[in-house]
């Protein structure tokens, strides 16, 4: 359902579940809060607040959190009542909540989510008192560096230095970062404007693009594509494609996984074929295409199908019979042959 409610609204899967589950939730186990919803004392943002932190709780405890914050609803913003539900949860529940806490901790992780205008937010998923200690000396050396460097501000120096640390390979050399971008020759060289590819972000200047390359960290590889339509032909040298060969094309054409609205980097997902080879599909870049590991799986869930178009593109259809129609995008616009038949870059 979850896949389904993400694809017919557009929106991301983590977005398209949040939905279902709020959903869900007020109908079955939250009437006082769904009351205050149907009120306008709360919005779907603020009663979300309560159906997450209830998400893992008995019926019982859940009816006793949404009884107790009848009243502390209205008028509150979506941190207050956050952290009211977090009490209440504690307050009915300490056992429960304690065995979650054990869980939550081991479920620690990073993250990245791309924004616009050449940003990121990178993130980490902490134990609290991990998190508020790696803030805290973030701050403190920020301060220090501000201290004798005003062309910064505070927030500047405490980012870069997050990043330095990260990125120094031994704790305090310089660092060193492994990206792939994807830029047209003419706007290498600075003939054309049009933007450049990062992987698993979009869309990036020009300006930029040409920053990373001329990094003399900066390693380089052809790409050849079809003049006329953009789409990447080949990766790598020669004609023949092995295995490695094969994977390193697709992962360059399609550059994230190929499901709608899926943005994860295509070095990070899999490459498989949208018609299995149980099901006699054949191994070549028109069946193979870039799939997280969710995505991939799903197609050979029960009611749903991919059927391939050619060049990795594919159609979907979804067990209520809706279908969905993506392909690669290509690598640059479409550059007719010139009339004197000279070749194109």
């Amino acid at each position: 359902m979850t896949e389904e409610v993400a694809l017919a609204f557009s929106v991301s899967r983590n977005q398209a579940y949040l939905l279902v589950e709020t959903s869900c939730a007020l109908i079955r186990r939250l009437p006082n809060t769904l009351a205050a919803l149907e009120n306008g004392d709360i919005d779907l943002y603020k009663a979300s607040k309560v159906s997450q932190l209830t998400r893992e709780v008995s019926d019982e405890v859940a009816a006793l959190v949404d009884a107790w914050m009848a009243g502390r609803l209205a008028g509150r913003d979506p941190t207050a009542i956050r952290k009211s539900v977090d009490h209440a949860v504690q307050k009915f529940d300490p056992d429960g909540y304690r065995d979650r806490a054990e869980q939550k901790r081991a479920l620690r992780h990073v993250s990245l989510d791309h924004e616009h205008e050449t940003m990121s937010k990178l993130s980490g998923y902490l134990p609290a008192e991990v998190a508020s200690s790696v803030y805290a000396s973030l701050s403190r050396a920020a301060k220090a560096r501000r201290a004798s460097d005003k062309t910064r501000t505070l927030d500047q120096h405490r980012a870069d230095i997050f990043a330095e640390r990260l990125l120094a390979e031994d704790g305090r050399g310089a660092p060193r970062a492994h990206v792939h971008v994807y830029v047209d020759l003419l706007t290498l060289t600075g003939a054309r404007e049009d933007p450049a590819t990062l992987a698993g972000y979009g869309p990036i200047p020009g300006w930029l693009a040409r920053e990373i390359a001329a990094d003399p960290g900066s390693t380089w590889s052809r790409l050849i594509t079809d003049p006329l339509t953009g789409q990447l032909l080949e990766a790598s040298p020669g004609t023949y494609r092995s295995p490695a060969s094969l994977a390193r094309l697709i992962k360059a054409r399609d550059r994230e996984c190929t499901h709608p609205g899926c943005h994860r980097p295509a070095e990070f997902s899999e490459i498989d074929h949208i018609t299995t080879w149980a099901r006699n599909g054949s191994t070549d870049h028109h069946n193979c295409h870039a799939a997280c590991k969710i995505h991939n799986m799903l197609k050979e869930e029960p009611g749903w199908t991919a059927e391939p178009t050619g060049n990795g593109g594919m159609t979907i259809t979804t067990p209520t019979g809706r279908t969905y129609t993506t392909t690669p995008e290509p690598l640059h616009d479409p550059r007719p042959q010139p009339e004197d038949d000279t070749p194109p870059f």
